[in-house]
Order: structure tokens, then sequence, then C-alpha cells
């Protein structure tokens, strides 16, 4: 399969660059597999189309503030680093802008800032901290070893990341963290998720509809395009997740009932299917896990668990839309994005949203 044929034109002016208010207020594209009709409705819509028993499972990640500032020691040449994935001996991995200049053996000083944006922010002059560049990366990127914990200090001398498609200054960090963020450890938001507001969750709940939550930290591997030629040959970094024991009570005691099990965003989509992946020849019932995926789902893929998703528009030759396409079929993707671009959709991270059916 080539990737290639993961390629869209977007017109540039369809990126959304802010979030639009109130959250529920984005659009809803609902696309039915069974008969490939569409439907063009408003998020808070969604209430029309899940029903008493409908099980949603979220992905509770919320996004740390993985965006540093520094300079090299000795030469003052400034650095921006984006923390990408806590390795198991305390090292980081991470991307450095610029990068290619900055080679293993390199010390670094580490800043704190003032403010919620890159572009009013002030970068305070007396160091917090410093790393070492210890290697470079397959990626690109490089690990990097603190000088002392730095989970403690983000909230301090860190930034909220967002990725680099969004040019517009983001006010209010909260915006980039869905409502029910609760587990520090993503650098990109599960952004299906954002536009749920409190308010919308106790109405589906309300209505019967019951929620589970499992645990991705998304890397920016999830949202890079795939270089090679073929998408067969593309791998994914690992990613950490967990899926808890009432979750996997929640999606089994649905499945024997016969209850929809309805994915918010691709990475809980990822987390479900890794999980049933993980079962062995006989057994049914999802068991409960801590660890890494790198599962890539591509279309062929068989799904086991997910009956519905939403989802938000994604990049081209991307492992999303790749996901997406796998679960819809990719002729009713093209048709529905085809159609998103011609009702001027807002388009990527804090775009609308599609409903799955």
């Amino acid at each position: 399969m080539r990737t290639s044929e993961f390629d869209y034109f977007l017109p540039p002016e369809f990126i959304a660059q802010t979030p639009i208010e109130p959250r529920d207020a984005s659009r809803l594209l609902v696309l039915h597999r069974s008969d490939g009709h569409i439907q063009h409705r408003h998020f808070r819509d969604i209430t029309s189309y899940l029903r008493k028993g409908d099980l949603l499972v979220a992905n509770d990640s919320r996004v740390i503030p993985a965006r540093l500032f520094g300079h090299k020691i000795p030469t003052g040449g400034k650095v921006e680093l984006l923390l990408i994935k806590k390795r198991d001996d305390g090292n980081w991995d991470v991307l450095l802008k610029p990068g290619r200049r900055v080679k293993p053996g390199t010390v670094l000083a580490i800043h704190s800032i003032t403010g919620t944006n890159a572009e009013a922010s002030t970068i305070h002059p007396a160091p917090e901290m410093t790393a070492r560049v210890l290697a470079s990366t397959e990626g690109g990127g490089r690990v990097i070893s603190f000088s002392q914990p730095i989970e403690p200090l983000l909230d301090r001398i860190g930034m909220i990341p967002l990725p680099p498609y969004i040019h517009a200054p983001l006010e209010n960090p909260e915006r980039y963290q869905t409502v029910y963020a609760r587990v520090r450890g993503s650098v990109a938001a599960p952004t299906a998720g954002l536009h749920f507001t409190p308010e919308l969750v106790q109405q589906l709940q309300q209505q019967g509809v019951e929620f589970a939550f499992v645990t991705l930290h998304i890397s920016m591997d999830t949202f890079r395009p795939v270089h090679e030629t073929n998408v067969e040959e593309h791998r994914m970094y690992s990613e950490y997740c967990e899926m808890p024991r009432e979750t996997c009570e929640a999606i089994n005691c649905a499945r024997r009932e016969g209850r929809r099990v309805i994915a918010i965003g691709t990475t809980t989509v990822r987390v479900l299917e890794t999980a049933a992946l993980r079962l062995q020849a006989g057994e049914t019932a999802l068991k409960p896990f801590t660890g890494y995926t790198d599962l890539f789902i591509y279309p062929g893929f068989q799904f086991r668990v997910v009956d519905a998703m939403v989802t938000n528009f994604h990049l081209p030759r991307s492992t999303l839309l790749m996901l997406v396409a796998a679960f819809a079929g990719k002729d009713l993707i093209d048709r529905a994005y085809q159609e998103a671009i011609r009702e001027r959709y807002r388009f990527y991270s804090f775009g609308d949203a599609m409903l799955i059916l």
C-alpha cells in the first residue's frame, strides 16, 4: 500500500488556529459505515446518536509543559527543547531546535519562563538546571540527561507545546487539555476529546451512556507524516499506556450484553486494540495491562473491540488518517474528507470532529 494514497490537499485557511467556544459548538460530521450516509451536525448533537448502554472510552492523559528554553554552555547559543518520552533509566528523548549543531557531549542551561506562549513570554536569565546531550536518536532527536528530576519543575520552566501548524498564541493552556485529563505525560493532546464539556458529559450520563478511561501518553510520533514509500514499512514510536481493571470490566460487560464500545480518539483505539491483541487463543475477555504499544493500524487491520469512534480530521500521510481509513474504509474516508473541505470544516487539533458509526 502506497503512502501517497493517503495524501490530500487542504487549503491552509482550513487549519484551525484557535479553539472554538464553547467546546461542543464545533461541527460534527456523522459518517454511517453501513450505507455511506453523511450528516452535518454540531458536536453537542452527539446525544442524538448515542443510546442508553453505550460505553464511551476516552484517553485521560494530560499534556505536560514539555517545551523548554535554554542555551548552550559556554557559547550561549539559544536552544529549544521538546520533551518526547522519559526512558526507563530516567533520561529523556527530546527534539532540539536548532538540532544539527547540538552534538553529544554538549551541556545546556535550562531557564524558567513567565507567560503562556513563546511570543509573549519572558525567559529568565538565571538557569534553573543543566542538561547534557548523551546521544543522537534514529529519528533525529537527542537523548538528554538532566541535572535533577525535571518533572517537579515543569510547571515553572516549561510551556504547553502546540503542533507546528498552529501559529496563533494560546491564551488559556487548559483549552489544549480535555476536561477529564488527569494523568500527566503527553506532549500533545488527545484532540478528539477536546469537544466535550462537563455539561455534555453529565447530559450523556443522565441519558444512560457510560464512561470509562484508558491512558496513552502521546508522543509527537503519533502526528508526524509517514515518510516511507510503502505504508507497511513504517514503524511506530512506542508510547506508554495503561488499561485499568475497571475499564476492562466495563468493556467486557458491554460486549457480553451486546452494547456498543465507542472510542474517543485514535489513541484510545490503539490501547483497546492492543489489549485485544494480547489475548491468548480462546480468550475473549480483555485483561488490564501497563506497558508500551507500538501498534500501527492501517487498512487491512481487523478491529476486535471498537464499534464506533469519535475523531478529528487528520493530517495527510499520517498514521491517524490511516487508522480511520482502516476503520471506515479508505474510499468512504476520502469522500468524507472531500465533503468536509467543501463544507469548510475546521481541520486538525483545534478543528471539528467526526463520528464514525
